[in-house]
């Protein structure tokens, strides 16, 4: 009786010990364990990887912004080979100046799109292309091969060559590239033509992928803070590589925050306009824009502090409600008004990279939130996104602000960076006891 009494003490003082806050843990862990709808998009990102490495059924293309995204979920499918030969082709078709292609198609289908393809002797199975109002492409190879060493150990493809050159050599090349072509001496940061946030559609033009006459550079958050995460990874993956490239970096992120952060409004600025001038109308005030995507690749740049990333995440909600949109996916808002973009499905509000809702970055946005403990708001986030790849039996490239699916289906940078975030969300449930 004695014995059965100090039993049931102790019990009740175990359980009275533990705290509100390990509850919630472990009622949240619980959550993340039995949500059926992470299971389901799990298995169909799976399922879809499995078919190759376009970037969707609606593109003949393997696009380095996009295989950057998904490339975590494809080696969890296709050996490691494969994913390296994927990287190689990009390092084959590199141009002489270190200027990365954005894709590469093989050269029988080249014909069924409409871009200024070029081809490479060292690559004679492929024609590449670039998009050259953006500048990400060479910041998202030199992170996608980084990640390829971590998900595979091969740490000794650096040292593969091609045309006499090393891969850590063209990484190197890569990154020069930007500092010779894109980079603004009076800014210390680096530019694109105007598209709006992460885009690579200019305002100027039907079509907007080509750099013209039309064009308007400016300088935009989503190139710097990518080239941040790709000079942090490259000095990461190549120690030799940090003397000259981490004064770079942090360069780049100080005037990042100089010029870029709006402490007033706790937002980045869309653009600074360089040369050209804005291509808007001057009583335009573009600084109504929230970027989303942009912010998030910031906070992954590390550009942001705790109680900042917050607050980013409380205005993008706060915005995405007073869109009626469906997630944290959406590109911006308010949208560019109706026909200040010539691009047919950039000219309409709500379309497209025009206020388009992308999981394809709001997923981003909900693997930092994880990585910066903001589990249980991650966790709220994620569900419409989440949820409306069961619903629709696929990842779809983008949707409507009333949540229909729109564009490329089999999208696999969405299903990509949620099977990379729902993963994330399970190490931390294995995490609680």
């Amino acid at each position: 009786m004695e014995k059965s009494f100090y039993l049931a003490m102790l019990f009740a003082l175990t359980v009275s010990c533990t705290s509100p806050g390990v509850k919630k843990n472990r009622m949240l862990a619980g959550q993340i364990r039995n949500n059926e709808y992470y299971a389901f998009t799990e298995q169909k990102a799976l399922e879809m990887i499995g078919s190759g490495f376009n970037a969707g059924d609606g593109y003949l293309e393997v696009w380095i912004r996009d295989y950057n995204t998904f490339i975590e979920l494809a080696a969890a499918v296709h050996p490691a080979e494969e994913l390296r030969e994927n990287l190689m082709v990009f390092f084959r078709m590199q141009a002489e100046d270190g200027g990365i292609l954005d894709g590469f198609t093989p050269v029988a289908a080249a014909g069924e799109v409409g871009y200024d393809f070029y081809y490479s002797d060292l690559e004679p199975r492929y024609a590449g292309h670039k998009n050259t109002v953006e500048t990400d492409q060479e910041s998202s190879l030199v992170q996608a091969v980084c990640k390829y060493i971590k998900l595979t150990s091969d740490s000794a493809v650096l040292s593969c060559e091609i045309a006499g050159k090393s891969i850590a050599e063209r990484m190197e090349m890569a990154m020069q590239f930007l500092m010779d072509h894109r980079f603004s001496e009076e800014y210390g940061l680096i530019y694109g033509a105007t598209t709006a946030d992460w885009g690579d559609v200019q305002p100027g033009h039907g079509w907007g992928v080509a750099w013209d006459e039309n064009t308007h550079p400016a300088i935009d958050i989503y190139d710097n803070a990518m080239f941040i995460i790709a000079l942090e990874n490259l000095t990461e993956a190549i120690p030799a590589t940090r003397e000259k490239w981490v004064p770079v970096r942090e360069m780049i992120a100080q005037n990042a925050r100089k010029h870029l952060w709006d402490e007033g409004n706790r937002k980045f600025i869309p653009h600074i306009y360089l040369e050209k001038g804005s291509p808007f109308p001057p009583d335009f005030d573009e600084n109504q824009i929230y970027y989303f995507g942009g912010t998030a690749v910031a906070i992954e740049a590390g550009l942001l502090s705790k109680d900042e990333i917050k607050a980013s995440l409380d205005e993008m909600v706060r915005r995405v409600k007073l869109a009626g949109a469906a997630s944290i996916g959406l590109t911006l808002y308010p949208p560019y008004p109706e026909g200040f973009f010539e691009n047919k499905i950039m000219s309409v509000e709500y379309s497209y990279q025009n206020g388009g809702d992308w999981t394809w970055f709001g997923g981003r946005m909900i693997q930092q939130l994880i990585s910066h403990g903001f589990v249980e708001e991650a966790c709220e986030q994620i569900l419409p996104m989440v949820k409306r790849v069961k619903d629709n039996n696929g990842f779809y490239e983008w949707y409507t602000v009333d949540n229909k699916p729109r564009g490329s289906g089999t999208f696999r940078g969405e299903a990509g960076v949620l099977f990379t975030a729902i993963r994330m969300l399970r190490d931390y449930a294995a995490g609680i006891d």
